[in-house]
């Protein structure tokens, strides 16, 4: 991590240089300077020392602006990274045999008719609880060996898959699966959304915030 921080680092420093007016940029803050300057030097002269301190107000407002501009070409490429760090440093990974939720919305016609098929390495541990309120499904599962694995459920005849990742050091971590929601997708899914035909409008699962395990997942 400390690497990827030192690289992008760099190349945030590069952008910041090919797209923001350097000149521009060392004119001002000279000007800023000059106007400091005046105010000490100036200090018993009252409408000098105003008048910088106004001088000084507009050439901070022209630093800033100067400055705005490579901030929209940074911002980009900061923002869609910290996304993606996210997926591995944003939850931790389910441990072992430890119960975690698999929550499943669904529409209102399709609530009695979901079902789920587990792989052999999750197994439920509690009966499914029906919130009709909220049109959910919840049902409480356990892991029993480490691995990524994929769990299918199924409504009016139309199937969707979750994946589930247990004991796992670094992984790529999706926490919920959707259907739409563009921009709630781009910022808080891994996965392809859900058919927009699918009956399912969206799979979560709770894994732990932040980063603690320290197994593998292959």
């Amino acid at each position: 991590m400390v690497v990827v921080s030192l690289v992008v680092g760099l190349l945030m420093v590069v952008l910041f240089g090919y797209t923001s007016d350097q000149k521009a940029i060392g004119i001002a803050k000279d000007q800023l300077k000059a106007h400091l300057l005046a105010v000490r030097l100036y200090r018993d002269q009252i409408p000098v020392v105003m008048g910088s301190y106004g001088k000084i107000l507009r050439g901070t407002g022209r630093y800033l602006e100067l400055a705005f501009k490579p901030l929209l070409y940074v911002i980009v490429p900061i923002t869609l990274l910290m996304v993606q760090m996210d997926r591995y440093l944003g939850a931790t990974p389910l441990a072992p045999d430890v119960p975690f939720l698999l929550s499943v919305h669904t529409g209102s016609n399709a609530l009695s008719d979901v079902t789920l098929d587990l792989p052999p390495e999750i197994t439920m541990t509690a009966p499914p609880v029906h919130v009709p309120s909220t049109n959910e499904i919840i049902w409480r599962l356990a892991g029993s060996k480490e691995g990524k694995y994929e769990v299918k459920i199924a409504a009016a005849g139309q199937a969707a898959a979750k994946a589930v990742c247990v004991g796992s050091d670094l992984p790529r971590i999706s926490t919920i699966r959707l259907r739409g929601h563009f921009w709630e997708r781009m910022f808080s899914s891994a996965e392809p959304a859900l058919p927009e035909n699918s009956p399912i409008e969206s799979i979560s699962i709770n894994y732990r915030t932040g980063f603690g395990s320290s197994s593998s997942c292959r």
